[in-house]
């Protein structure tokens, strides 16, 4: 899998990683709003990088999130991920299962941007050295999130902790910008780093230009794509669709 493969988000995510309802997917960089309190997020994607030497990603992903306690949710992200290096055969099958826990400890007010903390746990699920490096990854991020009206920010970073051998200890930081044209159009866009991972590796800054369509209070599509502004020449694309029963 390419050495810059971020987890999602929801979503990205919501986009996933896509804020508000979505902060987060479609993005990688994600929100500190957790789920409405006893409701359920669930999102269903496909995340694809492109870059020279490989093309990796999502051929689908079924993420949940949970309100379980006011100001907390519970998530967990289940990848159906493909790996096509340049000179090797294609390979697909289930990668490692992600577990969060999303926990707002300051809200927003008109002075004052909501914060949480969203650390995140990636548990090797399979054998297979072509989908996954066989150890386990935590995440430890902040995030923050200020609205005015239809204009919403929200950004921060983390640092994670990256076992293996050849493999380093990383950052990822990100901030985003949207804004709600129509009850049922969002757009946005977000600048993001993420720092060497890996032995002899290069850091990578890049961006993404997505949204949300919201066909109802319950169904939602996700989209984006983007582009490296450094180092490597690589290209995502994010399709997903959300629901909010």
């Amino acid at each position: 899998m390419t050495k810059y493969k971020l987890p999602i988000l929801f979503c990205i995510s919501f986009l996933f990683s896509a804020n508000s309802i979505f902060a987060g997917a479609p993005f990688y960089t994600d929100d500190p709003e957790p789920a409405e309190l006893k409701h359920i997020e669930v999102y269903v994607a496909s995340i694809h990088e492109i870059e020279k030497s490989e093309q990796s990603g999502n051929l689908f992903n079924v993420e949940a999130n949970y309100g379980l306690i006011p100001n907390m949710q519970i998530h967990l992200l289940l990848p159906f991920v493909y790996s096509k290096p340049e000179t090797e055969a294609f390979h697909a099958g289930y990668a490692d299962s992600e577990f969060g826990i999303k926990y707002r400890f300051i809200q927003e007010t008109a002075n004052c941007p909501q914060i949480a903390t969203y650390p995140a746990l990636t548990i090797p699920t399979i054998r297979n050295a072509n989908l996954s490096n066989g150890n386990l990854k935590f995440y430890l991020p902040l995030w923050a999130q200020k609205s005015w009206g239809k204009l919403t920010s929200y950004g921060g970073g983390g640092y994670w902790f990256n076992s293996g051998e050849g493999n380093k200890n990383y950052t990822f930081l990100g901030w985003q910008v949207q804004y709600d044209f129509t009850p049922k159009l969002m757009l946005g866009g977000e600048i993001y780093y993420h720092s060497v991972d890996v032995v002899d590796g290069t850091s990578l800054t890049a961006f993404n230009i997505g949204g949300s369509l919201n066909f109802t209070e319950q169904s939602h599509l996700l989209f984006a794509a983007g582009h490296s502004l450094t180092n490597e020449n690589l290209i995502t694309a994010y399709l997903g669709f959300l629901w909010t029963p």
